[in-house]
């Protein structure tokens, strides 16, 4: 939910897309995915065919992205079913800050999950 476009990118469960000012990116972790690292690119040009580059976050010039983001980039993460069967997500800067972002469940239950955010550069 920016002022400005950003191309938001997921491995692996794939892809990338083009978010325009103010818009946002919710998906759904396919049954079976055990982990995704989330981020937003900053000054990113595409050709039709999904090729070009991006300032911050590139993943070897392609919209869809198959491999991590080159730092920086702002991670949003999150490891399905893990020790004793519990979910984790978190928002990470070890790559580095490019944007502000808040992650969370769609559906979190009461009480128990809440969306968290990182929406200033701590470095």
């Amino acid at each position: 939910n920016c002022p400005y476009t950003v191309c938001a990118a997921a491995t692996p469960i794939g892809g990338g897309r083009r978010l325009e000012r103010g818009q946002s990116w919710w998906f759904w972790a396919p049954p079976g995915t055990k982990m995704a690292r989330i981020w937003g690119r900053t000054n990113c040009n595409f050709d039709g065919a999904g090729r070009g580059g991006c300032q911050t976050g590139d993943c070897g010039g392609v919209l869809e992205c198959k491999g991590w983001g080159k730092p920086p980039n702002t991670l949003a993460e999150y490891a399905l079913n893990q020790f004793s069967n519990l979910d984790f997500w978190d928002i990470s800067v070890i790559d580095g800050f490019n944007i502000p972002m808040s992650f969370g469940p769609t559906n979190p239950g009461p009480g128990k999950c809440h969306p968290i955010q990182c929406v200033a550069n701590i470095n």
